[in-house]
């Protein structure tokens, strides 16, 4: 569909009707300003002072009656807001997303910074260069956060889909990284056997949520994201696990394993990495709001 025109008036007039299902659906208000931001080009500070009232026309990626349509997709059948505006914001970037990848969240921006501080308290100083992994790519979001902080870095994406490796692909494309970032399919490490031993660092944000807190989840995250991606097995450990006993093999000396875990897993994790005795100085970091979020440990 192409851009739709409509006064500044109208689209307040939306807005209002929107903010008033979102609360009735129980759904956060200010998803509607996000919404917003997309299809109608606004910036925040003009949707919180209500700014564009005065503004005609505003161009519209949908008609009203379309937006009015996805509106109630996202209230009535849980669609998450990032799925059906294809984009979602992380770090720096814009991400395309779908269904078949993860909706890449917020608390997950943090692993770069972390992986950029683990380079600078390390005695090696060749960790910046060489190659990094992200496993588990999905939208590519890790990778793309690796490309932008490591600039002379090398990184391998991996990924089992080739439905989440085509969004990655298009992310990397999009934000200029595509040189820089060599996408495999298949699981895990098995694409990267020409690698071992030669790796500085590892990212992931693998499946952890125990198989029987899936029905649990909110209805966004349940019925919409894919299963794969969320389902970690009977204590939420199995890939967690995978990745502390293979990548020993395929990190150098001094390299970096740093991954995302769920809250209450950070102890068992940091045993398990002690219990494998291939790993050194062994942290769980936290997230913005003080949860265990991740664990770095460096290969020996």
């Amino acid at each position: 569909m192409g851009i739709v025109n409509v006064s500044g008036q109208e689209l307040a007039k939306w807005r209002n009707w929107a903010k008033t299902e979102a609360v009735n659906y129980h759904v956060p208000s200010q998803e509607v300003d996000w919404l917003l931001q997309d299809v109608a080009q606004l910036d925040a500070l003009s949707l919180r002072l209500e700014s564009f009232k005065g503004r005609s026309p505003i161009p519209l990626k949908f008609s009203l009656s379309d937006l009015t349509q996805l509106w109630e997709n996202r209230l009535k059948d849980r669609v998450p807001v990032q799925y059906l505006v294809g984009v979602t914001p992380w770090r720096n970037f814009s991400l395309k997303v779908s269904p078949s990848v993860l909706i890449p969240r917020p608390e997950t921006e943090l692993i770069i910074d972390f992986a950029v501080k683990a380079v600078k308290d390390s005695p090696r100083n060749d960790l910046a260069l060489g190659h990094w992994v992200d496993l588990g790519t999905g939208s590519g979001a890790i990778a793309c956060g690796l490309a932008q902080a490591f600039p002379k870095a090398i990184i391998h994406a991996v990924d089992s889909s080739e439905a989440a490796l085509a969004i990655a692909q298009e992310n990397a494309n999009n934000l200029g990284f595509s040189s820089r970032i060599n996408f495999y399919q298949g699981s895990w490490w098995t694409p990267l056997e020409s690698l071992k031993g030669k790796i500085s660092g590892v990212l992931s944000n693998p499946p952890y949520i125990p198989t029987k807190m899936l029905s649990a989840l909110a209805p966004e995250v349940r019925d919409h994201e894919p299963y794969l991606a969320l389902d970690g097995g009977e204590d939420g450990l199995d890939s967690l696990r995978y990745l502390i006993n293979s990548s020993p093999d395929y990190l150098y000396s001094g390299g970096i394993w740093l991954v995302e875990m769920m809250a209450g897993q950070g102890e068992k994790v940091a045993q398990l990495l002690t219990d494998s005795t291939a790993y050194k100085d062994i942290k769980i970091l936290s997230d913005l709001a003080g949860i265990d979020r991740f664990a770095l440990a460096y290969c020996n």
